[in-house]
């Protein structure tokens, strides 16, 4: 969606230490400094099945732009990280069961660096970033009191019917990804007024112009994440969160806290589980029955 990110907001701290790999040089004057190393383009590449044109001087630079700040950006990429085995175990058979290439993963991990409850200054919200009238337009409820954009399932739903919908429009998964960005009207107006056919070859706003590239490097550090100085062991990925079960609720005026209570755990685990709760109360004035997940006995336990 279209939106300022955090990730593009914190970009000014590209420098500031170094997880690719560098080694100490010896300068004239005698001081000691340490070098940094360019991160490695990969000779091959392709997003959701469709070449990437390395071929081309801008695309390289234009990657390799992205992919230095992935690799130098070391709080924020290794957060992201950390979160993949988490939310990746919950995306990724979604996007299986509706026809979405895997590659689409880090499209939601450009969006929100994998955290739920990512908010943007233009209001885009949750994993996928949706505005409130695109998520409503995808069936997604949106209220102060309940807001499905931050529903890990049920968002992912909604971006696999929009990404969907782009692709029927243009034939292209990168093009798909780039209206994410941009809106499937914005990239048709720049590609009819261009008479461009791909989305290398045509000129789009800056941010979107460098989204496809900040989804590639995400995927090229994601992928191997050593191979850019980020040394994770297995258990130190955050595991999934798959120690509940899934309770019916029903009523006016439901309380948050009491309902947790019932179920002998407390607001913030009830909370953490069910993101799409945006206040201590829903009062409920459709009558809706809302599947809420309840945690396990073990759920809490660190692993």
């Amino acid at each position: 969606m279209k939106r300022l990110t955090l990730y593009a907001a914190t970009c000014a701290v590209l420098l500031a230490g170094c997880s690719q790999p560098s080694y100490s040089q010896v300068s004239a004057g005698g001081e000691e400094f340490s070098a940094i190393a360019l991160p490695a383009l990969p000779e091959k590449l392709d997003f959701a099945g469709e070449e990437v044109p390395l071929e081309y001087f801008d695309v390289r630079e234009a990657l390799q732009r992205e992919l230095l700040v992935t690799s130098y950006m070391h709080s924020g990429t290794f957060r992201t990280l950390l979160n993949m085995k988490r939310y990746f175990s919950v995306i990724e058979p979604i996007l299986e069961r509706n026809g979405i290439p895997d590659d689409f993963k880090y499209l939601c991990m450009a969006e929100s660096a994998l955290n739920p409850e990512t908010v943007s200054p233009a209001g885009a919200a949750g994993l996928w970033q949706f505005m409130p009238k695109t998520g409503r337009e995808y069936g997604l409820a949106v209220g102060s009191q309940v807001d499905e954009r931050y529903d890990i399932e049920k968002s992912t739903e909604a971006a696999c019917a929009y990404l969907r919908d782009a692709y029927e429009r243009f034939g292209s998964w990168t093009l798909a990804a780039a209206a994410y960005n941009a809106g499937n009207a914005g990239v048709s107006r720049r590609m009819e007024i261009q008479g461009t056919e791909n989305y290398y070859d045509t000129f789009l706003p800056q941010e979107t112009m460098r989204y496809l590239y900040r989804i590639l490097s995400l995927k090229i550090v994601g992928s191997d994440p050593e191979a850019y100085g980020f040394r994770l062991r297995g258990d130190d990925y955050y595991g999934p969160l798959d120690d509940y079960r899934t309770v019916e609720v029903s009523g006016r005026d439901i309380k948050w806290p009491e309902v947790a209570g019932r179920y002998g755990t407390n607001y913030k685990m009830l909370r953490l589980l069910n993101p799409w709760m945006r206040d201590y109360v829903y009062d409920n004035k459709e009558g809706r029955i809302l599947k809420v997940k309840v945690p396990g006995r073990n759920f809490r336990a660190a692993r």
